[in-house]
């Protein structure tokens, strides 16, 4: 009788120790919904215009505007409680490392530790530099990639919120604004060449550059968003955007999702610098515009509520890889350029 009421005791124990994490887990998918419903159009509005704003002076890199921009890209970390990964939130990047820029570049990291896999990284990135100002114009860049640079602040944001709630992430979380994209992806090609975390522990990269308008193609089907690279290297994370799609139903717009795509777009952001370490990554983007590298790239064009709308589903991808019991595997050969 005494081992019966031993392995029934037992048995419960296992049960209770299983049922909890199922709990556990079952709580996580309940609050993505809650959590994805806090990023805030309000929010984006507000910073996308001072970030795109004439103070900004265009965000060269390089330039006093770059530092006006970075400074309150750290300003606003340190307002939420965010803290900087190894002590520093910029990643300096000495004048003349690269030829294209003279003055002191500097990409902006915040960071989130992760509670059950700190060690893994999931990185989330967007480019704050812009052309600065030519000829007497201003180029204030608010799709490109003040739309991006506003996501992951929101991002951050509502990740932060969640960890005070008792949701903190699974894995770690880097919060990456790159300098120098413009001039030929020169931030995160720094990045990946002097990594804060090693390459080998960063899990994904989830990259945002545009995405705060709506191209010539889908004029009369906004709900949309090109995705691109994100089943190149790794069908686990193809599979983790499909998943946080599910009942969100946003047009995933694959056509540029091609390495032989005569605009070569899977090359041409930040992502490439992740991707061509073999980190599974995925590029966020809406796509060009009249607009696209000129004086008109300006606040009031943006379409918040489709910014909005893209911010919630890049929110809930990253999400899914940060608290996915296993790291994405990569499946698929590397792409080299």
């Amino acid at each position: 009788m005494r081992q019966i009421l031993l392995t029934m005791a037992t048995a419960l124990i296992i049960t209770s120790c299983t049922t909890s994490k199922l709990t556990n887990e079952q709580r996580y998918e309940k609050s993505l919904t809650t959590f994805t419903e806090k990023v805030s159009q309000k929010e984006l509005t507000k910073h996308l215009y001072i970030i795109a704003g004439p103070e900004m002076e265009g965000r060269n890199a390089g330039s006093p505007g770059e530092v006006k921009a970075g400074n309150y890209l750290v300003d606003y970390y340190k307002q939420l409680g965010i803290d900087s990964p190894k002590g520093d939130y910029f990643q300096i990047i000495p004048a003349g490392t690269f030829s294209r820029v003279k003055g002191e570049m500097r990409n902006v990291m915040g960071f989130i530790k992760g509670t059950e896999k700190p060690d893994e990284v999931v990185v989330i990135s967007a480019h704050y530099d812009h052309e600065g100002i030519k000829d007497g114009k201003l180029y204030p860049g608010a799709d490109d990639d003040g739309s991006g640079t506003v996501a992951v602040m929101e991002i951050a944001r509502i990740f932060k919120e969640a960890e005070k709630k008792g949701f903190s992430p699974k894995r770690s979380i880097l919060f990456l604004h790159v300098s120098g994209e413009e001039k030929g992806l020169l931030g995160s090609k720094y990045y990946s060449d002097n990594p804060i975390f090693p390459l080998a522990n960063t899990v994904a990269n989830v990259n945002i550059d545009m995405i705060g308008r709506v191209d010539d193609e889908h004029l009369n089907a906004r709900d949309f968003v090109y995705v691109i690279g994100s089943e190149m290297l790794s069908t686990d994370l193809h599979n983790h955007l499909l998943e946080a799609n599910k009942g969100f139903d946003m047009n995933l717009d694959f056509r540029y999702n091609d390495p032989n795509d005569p605009n070569r777009f899977y090359y041409r952001s930040d992502h490439y610098n992740f991707a061509k370490h073999d980190i599974p990554s995925v590029f966020f983007f809406n796509g060009v515009h009249a607009d696209y590298h000129q004086p008109g790239d300006t606040p009031d064009k943006i379409e918040y509520d489709i910014l909005t709308r893209r911010t919630q589903l890049i929110f809930k991808t990253t999400w899914n890889i940060a608290n996915a019991e296993n790291r994405p595997v990569v499946d698929k050969p590397t792409l080299k350029k």
